[in-house]
């Protein structure tokens, strides 16, 4: 009996030294393939970076290439929504009085304007670098610049060169959003939003009108031009070919009666339905959009950051939490006074004038230095600080 209990003992004292045997051979091995690419900075973002390296370098090779190509898209697309306003969209709101046709004519073309001249503005105005030289501040050395970076300054890796104050690269302006030019992408966003919302609300009856009914209620206008030339177009032939008694043509756009026959013309009844259903869906879809961008950048300028701020703070608040501190974001002013620095009416400048109406007035400072709500510096030593 005893020798059978000692035959357990020292199977199971063996087996603990196989297992504690395996488990170092294990630690060993695992450590070995570490060893082969462990880095003591490794961290989640890093690997993240790492893996995206691939779409990283996608975007910075064809950026530039697609960056013409999406500005184009941008003024096609808004220059079809204008046009089709003019044919279908204004005659549809003559039939509803005319003095709502004096206001849509007076409303849509500042509309116009301020899209035009913003996004112009914001495809055309550099966003600003650091100069060449003694810089007043300096933070960092950009690693592909190999040059000092001033606050608020990062490399934009599609233009190659570090942008003051820079939100991120847009392709939709193929340019940099930065100190100079982010209140025209902004202000872009925000009337585009606005034409997109408007076109949609004074289009959705004639949508309903021509998605509805077989027979839609509302034909253009027959004086418009386009409308008139399509017209000729299908009626020269069958006076060519009809006998001096043709009767008249009819009172309904949509058709046209010869010798007492009604002859359909469907070219341009399926142009209007397809013109108006390609207006209404193109608005409905950039005001959805546009509404998710300007939310995003509403909670970005009220708390006086940019968008790559907001990663580096964020990260930068849970170091601060995990040691019991609590992060501030020293450009933070309020939502009030961080709207009024980045649209330039911190001092002396009207909201009509220098906002609802085309300014090119100058942000405040040179993007160089910054004041900060923990820290002010004297503005009388240098009149440039924001």
């Amino acid at each position: 009996m005893m020798q059978r209990f000692f035959c357990r003992c020292r199977y199971l004292c063996e087996c603990v030294r196989l297992r504690a045997r395996l488990k170092s051979k294990w630690e060993l091995a695992r450590l070995e393939f570490y060893s082969l690419f462990y880095n003591v900075f490794i961290d989640k973002s890093t690997i993240i970076d790492a893996a995206l390296e691939p779409i990283y370098w996608f975007v910075d090779t064809f950026a530039k290439y697609l960056g013409p190509a999406m500005v184009a898209l941008v003024i096609v697309l808004t220059l079809s929504v204008v046009v089709i306003f003019y044919i279908f969209i204004i005659p549809f709101t003559l039939l509803q009085g005319f003095y709502l046709t004096l206001f849509h004519l007076l409303f849509g073309h500042w509309l116009l304007i301020m899209i035009v001249f913003n996004y112009f503005m914001g495809v055309f105005t550099h966003p600003g670098r650091p100069p060449q030289g003694m810089l007043p501040e300096v933070v960092s050395m950009c690693k592909k610049c190999i040059a000092p970076k001033p606050p608020r300054t990062h490399h934009c890796s599609v233009c190659n060169m570090c942008v003051l104050k820079m939100d991120h690269h847009c392709p939709w302006l193929n340019n940099c959003v930065g100190h100079y030019n982010h209140r025209y992408f902004v202000m872009f966003c925000v009337f585009m939003w606005v034409g997109s919302a408007y076109v949609a609300i004074t289009s959705f009856p004639l949508f309903i009108d021509q998605f509805r009914n077989e027979e839609p209620r509302f034909q253009p206008l027959k004086f418009w031009i386009v409308n008139l030339s399509l017209d000729l177009a299908l009626i020269e032939p069958l006076f060519k070919e009809s006998p001096p008694d043709v009767m008249l043509l009819a009172s309904n756009f949509s058709d046209v009666v010869v010798e007492k026959k009604v002859i359909p013309k469907p070219v341009l009844k399926k142009l209007t339905y397809n013109c108006v259903l390609y207006e209404f869906m193109l608005c409905c879809g950039v005001c959805a959009a546009l509404a998710l961008l300007l939310v995003w950048h509403y909670q970005l300028i009220s708390r006086g950051e940019t968008s790559i701020e907001h990663h580096i703070n964020k990260s930068e608040a849970a170091r601060l939490k995990a040691a019991g501190k609590i992060f501030k974001n020293p450009y933070d002013f309020g939502t009030k006074m961080n709207f009024k620095m980045l649209l330039g009416l911190e001092y002396e400048r009207s909201f009509w004038r220098h906002i609802l109406l085309p300014s090119m007035h100058l942000p405040y400072g040179d993007g160089l230095t910054w004041r900060s709500s923990t820290y002010i510096l004297d503005p009388s030593s240098n009149p440039k600080t924001l």
